[in-house]
């Protein structure tokens, strides 16, 4: 299951790193949105085009598919970060202190191990579609209105790397947590009881009617 999780921040070199990263992170994570958003609108353009003027936008179905890979791919690390994909938490749940470090430690190197093979898999699929004496730098292109599909294969390994940067950087803070012995360890997710979860809510809806009252003012 997907757990509540907090980031815990400190001026260490492993936080300062997290930070940073984390705005490429959100950066990403806002052109997926905005990926989301676009389709949207053509929905809208290609629907009402249909009905006003018999008239769909051509290529549709193809400027789905090019937004795919940006729905999909580009949040994931940004997930990843505060702990949001989906996991069983039923044994590491039960675990304290250096174990529960281990067991974590463990389970993201499995997934980077994972992850850098999709990254050098996703990148040969790339360099089949990339070519830059053919038209558009395209060796192959959609079906309908001829895209050029190598940039939406490009999102894949780019998406994949940074995701390898952050379990990187999140197997040294469980690292460096298992070693120090430390509780509450920075630069990685920290599963929230459903108290600390709601005292964690109470406090950001405090700080957002605050705001509200102040700009009242």
């Amino acid at each position: 299951m997907a757990g509540n999780a907090a980031v815990l921040e400190d001026g260490s070199l492993i936080s300062r790193l997290d930070r940073k990263l984390l705005k490429l992170e959100q950066v990403l994570a806002l052109v997926s949105g905005l990926a989301v958003f676009s389709l949207m609108l053509l929905a809208v353009v290609s629907v009402g085009g249909r009905n006003a003027m018999n008239a769909p936008l051509p290529g549709y179905v193809d400027w789905i598919e090019q937004a795919m890979p940006l729905i999909a791919f580009m949040g994931i690390a940004y997930v990843q970060r505060d702990g949001g994909h989906i996991r069983m938490d039923i044994v590491i749940g039960a675990l304290r202190g250096r174990a529960l470090w281990l067991f974590e430690l463990v389970s993201v190197l499995l997934i980077l191990v994972l992850m850098l093979a999709l990254v050098w898999g996703s990148w040969s699929h790339f360099s089949r579609s990339f070519d830059f004496a053919a038209p558009l730098w395209s060796r192959d292109s959609s079906i309908d209105i001829g895209l050029p599909i190598w940039p939406a294969k490009l999102l894949a390994p780019v998406a994949f790397s940074v995701l390898c940067l952050r379990l990187l950087l999140q197997a040294w803070g469980y690292g460096r947590a298992m070693v120090l012995g430390l509780d509450t360890p920075a630069a990685v997710p920290l599963i929230q009881d459903a108290a600390e979860q709601a005292a964690a809510e109470a406090e950001a809806l405090s700080g957002h009617d605050n705001d509200a009252i102040g700009g009242q003012g």
